[in-house]
């Protein structure tokens, strides 16, 4: 494992490690991902992807509030579709939809509050703080591009920013499936207060959606994404004997 990640996996060991003095409820979840970015106001169409998580929650049957860590792999960004471009020549043309990925580990800490709805489904609802580190684009695929334009009309990897930081807020429901094991169904909104992407002005770049050159602005872009999650959780309780 790279040095670099061993700062998230501590401190998820020291989270779980913590929650385990009340008993735990370990979790592995995923889903799809609907990817939202803003560039100078403009809006990009959205990107369809998906996530997977690995969570830990405490449990406590006589409280309807719990504490909860999650690791996750997220495919946030953007993209464009049923654009037209004009080549060096002045031609119009409609390229392939364009996707602009982000590939983030994110950790995420914070607190639930559930409501039972039956003997065997709970509803709830959850807010988190959250940290994300990426991992990789593919932003490499739009050199070519950029190089055609005489500039930095896409977005390029030198101006990603690697550490960013959001929140993850929403709702779901539980559902017992046995004694030490359920499923649920989540929903989550997650908005980033940070730059993914953070790029200075830059003049005489050739725009391929006029053919015409132009100073391209200051380009800084957060990410937002609309998920929907499925999974299972397993439960291990701790007994205290007198």
């Amino acid at each position: 494992m790279r040095a670099k990640y061993l700062p998230l996996v501590f401190l998820f060991t020291l989270i779980i490690n913590g929650l385990n003095a009340q008993g735990t409820a370990f979790g592995i979840k995923g889903g799809l991902t609907l990817g939202v970015q803003k560039w100078n106001g403009f809006d990009q169409d959205p990107l369809f992807k998906y996530h997977g998580i690995l969570s830990a929650e405490s449990i406590d049957e006589t409280a309807q509030f719990s504490v909860f860590a999650q690791v996750g792999y997220h495919l946030k960004g953007s993209a464009l579709r049923n654009r037209n471009f004009f080549d060096v020549n002045g031609n119009a043309y409609r390229p392939s939809a364009q996707e602009f990925i982000f590939k983030n580990i994110s950790l995420t800490f914070g607190g639930k509050r559930k409501y039972d709805l039956s003997d065997r489904m709970k509803g709830y609802y959850l807010l988190g703080l959250r940290g994300d580190y990426t991992l990789g684009t593919n932003l490499d695929k739009y050199k070519a591009a950029n190089e055609q334009n005489g500039g930095l009309f896409f977005p390029d990897n030198a101006f990603v920013k690697d550490w960013n930081y959001g929140v993850t807020l929403g709702g779901g429901f539980e559902f017992a499936l046995g004694e030490l094991m359920g499923a649920l169904l989540e929903f989550t909104v997650n908005p980033d207060f940070s730059y993914q992407y953070r790029q200075q002005a830059i003049p005489n770049v050739r725009d391929p959606y006029t053919g015409q050159n132009r100073t391209l602005p200051e380009r800084t872009i957060r990410n937002i994404t609309f998920e929907v999650t499925a999974g299972f959780r397993f439960l291990r309780k701790v007994e205290y004997i007198d």
